[in-house]
């Protein structure tokens, strides 16, 4: 069980893409920063912003299985798929999604002003604009390469 344990925290891909991952979400601070001028630690655990960690992570993962065990191979394959599902995924239907709480927020607002109090706010931020999206892909690249260079071989 041990060595099954140390065999998971040894894994090069998988500490690319998390690095990539916590290294997304550490850079949703200053960005959201810059952006409204307010500091908010809680940009450490969101879901959306600028960039996504999860295409990082995907990203991250993805090139560090071409980089190691070749582009050509059937895990890149599977890498490759799941980071094209998880982009679309952030970008597509999380984003509606958060569209849709905005919108039935603006609508518990209204009822709110008429005495009705529905007690419940849906949290908005929880998908990406494509923007964002490909930030994190850019990010999990830089991760990546950096991986490669300064771990060359396992």
């Amino acid at each position: 069980m041990t060595e099954g344990f140390s065999d998971f925290l040894a894994n090069q891909h998988l500490i690319t893409g998390i690095v990539g991952l916590f290294l997304a979400q550490i850079l949703k601070i200053p960005y959201d920063l810059w952006r409204t001028k307010k500091f908010s630690l809680t940009m450490l655990t969101s879901t959306g912003g600028m960039p996504s960690s999860h295409s990082a992570f995907v990203v991250a993962l993805m090139l560090s299985i071409g980089f190691y065990e070749g582009f050509g191979t059937p895990i890149f394959a599977v890498a490759a798929a799941l980071a094209m599902v998880v982009m679309h995924d952030a970008a597509g239907v999380r984003r509606a999604a958060g569209l849709h709480a905005e919108a039935i927020n603006f609508l518990f607002a209204k009822l709110q002003k008429h005495g009705i109090n529905p007690n419940y706010e849906l949290k908005e931020m929880l998908g990406h604009q494509p923007l964002e999206v490909l930030g994190g892909a850019i990010l999990g690249i830089i991760i990546a390469v950096a991986a490669l260079h300064f771990f060359p071989a396992y």
